[in-house]
């Protein structure tokens, strides 16, 4: 994305005061490639939208030209979206944008869960399964979520697979596997599914707990399939911008631990601001090899 082009963002997402998750992490990367964003959040657990535009609990729009947006970035969080009413209400809010601009790209990452636990109250699965998925053009679950979302067990790629082309026959024009434990020991494997075209990532796991990876996984998505237009180069770029984050964070964090002990989760915060060279050019050492 050249410095010259106009590309905006509508990123609503959760914040927090300290520390890198939500929209915390996703504003970072988008102003390192030039996306002029606009934010929409909600901080501290509660169903109020805090920052321009204005939206309301109902979802609603005010006076907020949508015509300039051509991407809406979409991702929930623990404790953003604590009902089933207010996750409607945000997808009346994507589907009058839509309205208004047809050619803006929806991207979700569908964040409900992970290792067979739910993170957000399990009535709103159903919302994000029959009306999240219908307006979403992009999704990135991870495999529990894809899980979730399809009803189906996902066990092997093969199923994996299937519940991906399930998600493209309610319209979601890409989906991309973030996670899943579907390859050998000691490694993640990740798919990119563009209906026509897909995609095997085998990442090696990491013994360590990080938070924002996936808005981080999202964001950085949203940015190289913006700017490349190739799913294959963009889900090279995002993984390997995430494992260049993820390494200079776990070498951070045990740098300021004593033998033999765990990182704190603070010392865990994501070393985004340091990683700005990985952000702007990420080193692809992971190839993605065609399914």
């Amino acid at each position: 994305m050249s410095a010259g082009t106009s590309n905006r963002v509508l990123s609503i997402q959760s914040t927090v005061v300290w520390g890198y998750v939500g929209n915390k992490t996703a504003v970072f990367p988008l102003q390192v490639r030039n996306v002029e964003r606009k934010e929409s959040t909600v901080q501290n657990q509660k169903p109020v939208w805090v920052s321009q535009p204005a939206y309301t609990a109902e979802g609603e729009v005010h006076g907020f030209d949508v015509s300039p947006i051509n991407t809406v970035q979409f991702s929930n969080h623990t404790g953003y979206i604590g009902s089933r009413s207010f996750l409607e209400k945000v997808v009346d809010v994507v589907k009058e944008l839509k309205d208004k601009n047809p050619h803006l790209t929806y991207v979700c990452d569908p964040v409900m869960g992970d290792g067979g636990h739910l993170y957000v109250p399990a009535d709103l699965v159903e919302p994000y399964r029959n009306l999240v998925v219908s307006q979403a053009d992009i999704l990135t679950p991870n495999q529990f979520e894809l899980e979730l979302l399809t009803e189906s067990k996902v066990g092997s790629e093969d199923e994996a697979l299937a519940a991906m082309g399930r998600l493209h026959e309610k319209g979601v024009k890409t989906v991309v596997l973030s996670s899943s434990d579907l390859g050998q020991p000691g490694t993640l494997v990740a798919l990119a599914n563009g209906a026509r075209e897909v995609y095997r990532l085998a990442i090696p796991s990491v013994d360590a707990t990080f938070v924002g990876t996936g808005d981080l996984f999202a964001c950085s998505l949203l940015i190289w399939l913006q700017k490349d237009r190739q799913l294959k180069d963009a889900f090279e770029k995002t993984v390997a911008t995430v494992q260049a984050v993820m390494a200079r964070t776990l070498d951070y964090a045990r740098g300021n631990t004593a033998a033999g002990q765990k990182p704190s989760m603070a010392d865990m915060e994501l070393q985004l601001v340091q990683s700005k060279a990985d952000i702007e050019n990420p080193v692809v050492k992971l190839k993605a090899a065609k399914v």
